[in-house]
């Protein structure tokens, strides 16, 4: 019984309950008073019959004609007032003295409710005067003494079979009310919990996706919402699996083609000391690419493992390594698309070098390969300079601008690719590098004329608040 209690049925059912006899005992006290006033009405009624009887025979009865006459009364005496003269009609020895006077003249409803509550408090027997109208225009006025132990006996009585049909109807009517709650309520939140449920128990399969039928229109509501979450949830683990299963391909390629370019970086050592000067002055660019190339293996592996090692901070001149980044990217002769570099020459920001050149590369790339797929001529600009708090460097280009698919995901692996084929992951790790220094890579604009990127870092040691 306690545990159904504790259950969300349980609770309503209390409540019902609860309200349902609240309502009844505001109904009982005015019911009672009600049947308090009628009596005395009644009183009132039966002690004018007997005085008229007494008037009717000149005032001549005997006197146990006359106690007959008020004990059916059910009172002591009756003084009736006639043509402005108040006279004793009926009278008998009174065994208490009268204690309270009531005028049902004058008596409102919170009245009589607090007069009738005095009176069933009241368990000894008490002596009161009713003051009331005649009927049928009787005189102006009538009077009656007697006792409230009849009555008061009268109204426990009445108050009871009134509390046992009211009970009896408030329990048939908190059960309808129950049941009814129950099935429109609470027996499709059971079947909301029960889908839950077995959905926790294999969030990989389709087929325990609720599928909603209620009719009420907030329950309809909510099991849209659980439907839709469980299905973007299914889509998200089967992205988390495939994205682990190419996690563990990933590191294992990463791994020999390490061991590769070690060897081949080994070799290009060697060309540094070539009689050939072109070949002299290609060879430490063609080490630095390779050590890059063995730097962004092991930054692999790590990943695989946990996360981007945090950046190795140091003081960077900007310009020779955007440089670096635009003649790696074949952007220094003279094809199809100019590259354009308004830094400073000597300035100097504080960034880890390698992973500041692989977040330029992918912008500078992805760049690239936008203006190349218009089969028209563009031009790349990479401008930089600093604030009192920041540093920042903008990468731009006169490209056909991102489509609108890109944009809602653009930095997100594997959904914010930004040309066909593309798996996004470029973006996405520009941009964890990014915040890996306590910065932000934000897209400036995107329109036909071609996008603008910026990277912002932070001059001090605190992050840099999203705009």
């Amino acid at each position: 019984m306690r545990r159904f209690l504790n259950t969300l049925s349980g609770r309503f059912l209390l409540v019902t309950l609860a309200f349902v006899l609240l309502a009844e005992a505001l109904i009982l006290a005015p019911s009672i008073a009600r049947y308090r006033e009628t009596y005395l009405n009644l009183r009132l009624e039966k002690a004018q019959i007997a005085s008229l009887a007494l008037l009717a025979s000149d005032d001549e009865i005997t006197a146990d004609l006359e106690a007959e006459l008020l004990a059916n009364a059910g009172v002591f005496n009756v003084v009736l007032r006639r043509d402005e003269v108040r006279q004793l009609v009926l009278s008998s020895p009174i065994p208490l003295p009268v204690e309270q006077t009531y005028d049902l003249r004058f008596s409102g409803p919170l009245g009589s409710v607090h007069d009738a509550m005095m009176d069933l408090l009241q368990p000894q027997s008490r002596v009161i005067r009713v003051i009331g109208e005649p009927v049928q225009a009787g005189g102006s006025l009538i009077e009656v003494t007697l006792e409230t132990g009849p009555m008061r006996r009268e109204m426990l009585e009445y108050g009871a079979r009134v509390l046992l049909v009211s009970a009896a109807f408030s329990a048939l009517t908190a059960l309808l009310l129950f049941f009814a709650v129950w099935r429109l309520l609470l027996r499709p939140i059971r079947r909301v919990v029960a889908h839950m449920t077995a959905y926790a128990e294999a969030p990989e399969d389709a087929r325990r996706v609720i599928a909603p039928t209620a009719s009420v229109r907030e329950l309809r509501e909510a099991e849209d919402a659980l439907q839709m979450m469980q299905t973007q949830l299914i889509g998200a683990l089967r992205q988390k699996e495939r994205l682990a299963q190419l996690g563990g391909a990933v590191a294992k390629i990463s791994h020999d083609l390490r061991n590769i370019l070690t060897t081949a970086q080994l070799f290009a050592d060697r060309l540094g000391g070539s009689a050939d000067p072109a070949v002299a002055r290609a060879a430490p660019k063609l080490v630095g690419s390779i050590r890059r190339a063995i730097s962004l293996c092991e930054s692999t592996l790590t990943f695989g493992r946990a996360e981007e090692p945090p950046p190795q901070l140091a003081r960077l001149p900007l310009r020779p390594l955007i440089e670096e980044v635009a003649e790696a990217e074949s952007l220094g002769g003279a094809g199809p698309v100019a590259c354009l570099i308004d830094v400073a020459p000597g300035m100097v920001i504080r960034a880890d070098g390698e992973q500041l050149y692989r977040v330029l590369g992918n912008l500078v790339r992805n760049a690239r390969q936008a203006i190349e797929a218009t089969g028209q001529p563009g031009t790349i600009e990479l401008s930089a300079g600093e604030g009192e708090e920041e540093w920042w460097i903008k990468v731009g280009d006169t490209g056909p601008g991102l489509p609108p698919k890109a944009r809602e995901h653009l930095f997100t692996a594997f959904q914010g690719g930004t040309r066909k084929g593309g798996s996004g992951l470029g973006l996405a790790i520009s941009a964890e590098l990014v915040r890996g220094h306590g910065g932000r890579l934000d897209l400036l604009r995107t329109d036909a004329e071609g996008t603008e990127f910026i990277i912002r870092l932070p001059k001090g040691g605190g992050l840099l608040e999203a705009m």
